[in-house]
């Protein structure tokens, strides 16, 4: 299943600009195994200088960004669990902003971060390799719009790229 399978109606317009980073060459599960390789190097070739730098008042800082992901992937991975197994019940959003501070970001090591992502990643993995191609195309209700599971998976991938684009390009 690749990202030319997603049809439009499988998610909000609010995410096309994730979707549009992703590989159109890549399988779903080979596209999450290489985008953790991916992931663990991009974090890990930071300085360690700019870990708890943000670029202007108010913004996260790139360990929050990591945190953000993080977080947000298991969101995301519930929302493609309950979708696939058929739950039509409307899933909530979440307030992102909300999560930050609680996470006390900013006082983990890099490693634990990175510890946090594989162990959550691995996971999501895991539920991909159980479902089936029609559990994937399956589409429920997430933040009062139509999301299929794949389009939970895929969202996934392309804001990871989104978010390291930005620490490139504002944080380094």
């Amino acid at each position: 299943m690749k990202i030319t399978d997603l049809k439009p109606e499988e998610y909000s317009e609010f995410y096309q600009n994730y979707i549009n980073l992703i590989s159109k060459n890549k399988d779903l599960k080979d596209a999450f195994k290489d985008d953790t390789a991916e992931v663990n190097r991009f974090f890990k070739s930071l300085p360690a200088v700019k870990l708890n730098y943000a670029y202007a008042n108010a913004k996260w800082s790139v360990k929050e960004v990591f945190q953000h992901l993080i977080d947000t992937e298991r969101v995301f991975q519930y929302r493609c669990f309950r979708i696939a197994r058929r739950d039509t019940t409307a899933l909530a959003g979440f307030e992102q902003n909300d999560y930050i501070d609680p996470s006390r970001a900013n006082e983990k090591a890099l490693e634990t971060l990175l510890d946090e992502f594989t162990v959550v990643r691995q996971s999501f993995i895991s539920l991909l390799g159980s479902l089936t191609q029609e559990d994937l195309k399956f589409i429920g209700n997430a933040n009062n719009s139509s999301m299929s599971a794949r389009a939970a998976a895929f969202i996934v991938l392309g804001h990871y790229k989104w978010h390291m684009e930005i620490i490139k390009q504002r944080y380094l």
